[in-house]
């Protein structure tokens, strides 16, 4: 059987394969998206969240590039929350609660009204390719869809083994089949690939905790969403509860800890160091007298509660004798135990910085399959490989993100000149002009990206131009004069310096007590169906600039010196074995992951300003 020929062949429906699958179909190509199970698209498999520390900017990068993560976490989240408020603002990430029924309903029902987007239940397990070219791909009953480019987002499935103490489980997620023949479909085409693992936690009956003996954790009373789409903004807040593990608790995990696949020798792949099992916790961090655990319900009015801080791979028995060491949890049953999965990935060295396959025309990976580890960094890669696979269908310039333009562009980056040795994660310490990516300036950093490509409606595009242009207008504001009568006021109360002449306001918002609430100055109006949230992020990001402007030119001179490196190409077949005065370990890693620029080669590890020198030196030569 074949079926017709698509420009565009998504495989996989998690969040990388919605977010490749929409933006495809969005740029007028015509799509699949096959799956196993349909009413699996957009499930959120593990924690009920979306955002967080620097995933919450790539969340609202998503959002500007015309991805919809943003924007069905704010239709479905039930608490939302900045975090590091108390830090610098090049640190400050939103995070939502998310009833995750919701947001698959949505999502899904967003895919099946475009028009240029099929959905198909089935497995594929094999490519169909020719002289270097995908040409499509094979179901499982030997059916075949013809495309020459196809997105691979197969998350943790691809010969998924589910650990449960001994227990052993082939499966992509609970309850959920593994997909088997496309590693080894790979393996045959010369591609290699790596083992990971990651767990989850157990599931509560919430009907079983005792919620007097938890402390309730809020969100934010003026709550701030990841799209610039949701202008009027009423969340619920939903309370989430917190506990503490305990002395007992870990002295169980102790002795069990043999019986954890982790330490029994069964699991082989590398677990994601920053997101460890509660084994992990009590065995490498054996100071600490207690863990925080976090239960959040799932969905609205949800009985099932998720444990957040408990992922473990121990026999159900003990993590249910082990928390019922906890006083809210003494009597607690679960809806589902806590498991760990392996699953093969694909290095993502094999990539260019487009997430096409160097070595197969039109194959690109996105999500898991590349090593990361979380939602949102799994939607970003997809948005990525559908944009540049339309590109690629259309002949139009492909979609890449500078280090200093996106967190996207760091992920990525990282992802095609670092070794992948255990689940990826992105944290704000990854990117060294964190201070220029901020979440309130997405729209600044990438709008023109946007609007190149036409990601979004034209009436989004005038929407986000209009809010630059009061961010604009606001700054402009900054600099009328206030005299001393206007400002001492404010000074006394904040026991500071008062004035003695008149000094303009951008001056005196350097001080580090005045905000630009304090200032006596009239600022444009806003549109009167604006939420207030927009009003005080445009306030707030004026702010940012004023009080951080000497950091953010220097990040800025620092992005100019980085830039002429990644002008200078290097040649895709360049035989590095034969550059003289390369050290070992350099040729090794140049001739494996082979980097499109001298600023990539800069950024692999072990390649030191020595081997930078000898390549320097051949650049010019030839």
């Amino acid at each position: 059987m074949k079926h017709e020929e698509f420009d565009i062949l998504v495989v996989g429906g998690g969040h990388a394969g919605v977010e490749a699958a929409s933006i495809a179909a969005y740029l007028g190509r015509k799509t699949a998206l096959i799956t196993m199970d349909l009413r699996s698209i957009a499930r959120m498999s593990c924690n009920p969240a979306i955002g967080g520390l620097a995933k919450g900017q790539i969340v609202r990068e998503i959002d500007v590039l015309g991805g919809i993560m943003g924007r069905f976490a704010d239709w479905a989240g039930i608490q939302f929350k900045i975090l590091n408020r108390s830090k610098g603002r090049s640190v400050w990430s939103p995070r939502a609660q998310v009833d995750k029924r919701l947001y698959e309903q949505g999502v899904q029902r967003h895919l099946s009204r475009l028009k240029n987007l099929t959905l198909i239940a089935a497995e594929v397990v094999n490519f169909i390719d020719a002289r270097g070219q995908i040409e499509g791909v094979i179901l499982s009953d030997q059916t075949r869809i013809a495309s020459r480019n196809v997105i691979l987002t197969c998350g943790t499935f691809l010969n998924g083994l589910i650990h449960i103490g001994r227990q052993k489980i082939r499966a992509g997620r609970m309850g959920e089949s593994a997909a088997n023949g496309i590693t080894e479909a790979l393996h045959a085409r010369g591609f290699s690939t790596g083992r990971l693992k990651t767990g989850t936690p157990p599931r509560l009956d919430a009907a079983t905790i005792d919620w007097s003996l938890t402390k309730p954790v809020r969100g934010d009373d003026n709550p701030v969403p990841f799209s610039y789409r949701s202008h009027n903004f009423d969340p619920p807040n939903v309370l989430c509860h917190q506990v503490y593990t305990s002395e007992s608790v870990h002295e169980i995990i102790r002795e069990k800890l043999i019986e954890s696949p982790l330490y029994s020798g069964d699991i082989h792949g590398t677990g994601p160091r920053y997101c460890p099992s509660i084994e992990d916790k009590v065995y490498r961090f054996a100071h600490h007298s207690k863990h925080l655990i976090f239960l959040e319900p799932e969905w609205t009015g949800s009985r099932q509660i998720y444990a957040n801080g408990f992922s473990t791979s121990l026999p159900e028995d003990v993590q249910l004798e082990a928390l019922r060491k906890i006083p809210a949890l003494k009597n607690v049953e679960f809806l589902r135990p806590g498991y760990a999965i392996e699953y093969d990935f694909i290095p993502p060295r094999q990539h260019k910085n487009t997430l096409e396959s160097k070595a197969l025309a039109g194959l690109f990976f996105a999500g898991q399959v590349n090593g990361t580890s979380g939602y949102e960094e799994a939607a970003a890669q997809g948005l990525v490989a559908g944009i540049n696979a339309a590109a690629r269908s259309a002949g139009t310039e492909p979609l890449i993100l500078g280090r200093n333009e996106a967190y996207i562009g760091v992920l990525i980056d990282d992802l095609i000149t670092k070794d992948t040795v255990e689940p990826y994660r992105m944290f704000t310490s990854r990117a060294e002009f964190r201070l220029l990516l901020r979440f309130s300036n997405a729209d600044a950093r990438l709008l023109s990206h946007a609007k190149r490509i036409h990601l979004l409606p034209q009436k989004e595009i005038l929407f986000l131009e209009t809010k630059q242009n009061l961010t604009r207008a606001v700054d402009a504001c900054l600099n009328t004069s206030l005299s001393p009568d206007e400002m001492n006021p404010v000074f006394v109360r904040s026991g500071t310096k008062q004035l003695t002449q008149k000094q303009p306001a951008r001056a005196l918002l350097k001080r580090p007590e005045i905000r630009i609430s304090d200032l006596p100055i009239v600022f444009p109006d806003f549109p009167a169906d604006w939420g207030s949230w927009l009003k005080n992020e445009i306030l707030s990001e004026a702010e940012t600039e004023v009080k951080y402007e000497g950091y953010i030119q220097r990040q800025w001179e620092q992005v100019q010196k980085s830039r002429r490196h990644e002008k200078i190409s290097l040649p895709a077949h360049l035989d590095y074995s034969g550059l003289l005065g390369l050290s070992n370990e350099a040729r090794e890693k140049l001739s494996a992951i082979r980097p499109q620029t001298l600023g990539q080669a800069m950024r692999i590890q072990g390649i030191s300003p020595a081997d930078i020198a000898v390549l320097s030196v051949y650049l010019v030569r030839k």
